[in-house]
Order: structure tokens, then sequence, then C-alpha cells
């Protein structure tokens, strides 16, 4: 058995899996909206919108911080 400290992906697993999980809800998010505005519904469909946008922006403000730190 591998110590977890001499493992190769030891440490990066939270970054990847919050990049992950921003980018991937904000492609949810986008694809709701798509539905939604297919199936006429305006309201839901631009509050989906609205949540997808603000987590690509927040996204690339992290990402921006991340390179510049």
């Amino acid at each position: 058995m591998v110590p977890p400290q001499c493992r190769p992906d030891a440490g990066d697993w939270g970054e990847k899996k919050m990049v992950n999980g921003l980018v991937g809800l904000a492609i949810l998010f986008f694809v709701l909206a798509l539905i939604f505005a297919i199936l006429g519904a305006r309201g839901i469909a631009g509050v989906s919108m609205s949540i997808a946008k603000w987590l690509v922006i927040i996204f690339i403000v992290l990402a921006i911080i991340s390179l510049l730190l």
C-alpha cells in the first residue's frame, strides 16, 4: 500500500473537485435554461441563466486569483 504522501495526485484533488464543481454546475444551469426556454418557461430559464452566468464569473475570478498567487 502506497502512503498518501507518495501518490502522484496527493494534494491537488481538492482544486480539481472545485473546478469541476463550478464548471459542472454552470453547464447544468445553462442546459436547464435552454430546456426551460424551449418549453416556454421564460422566468425559470432567466433565473437558470443568471445562476450559470454568476458561476462562470466566480470561476473566472478564482482562476485569475489562483494564477496570480
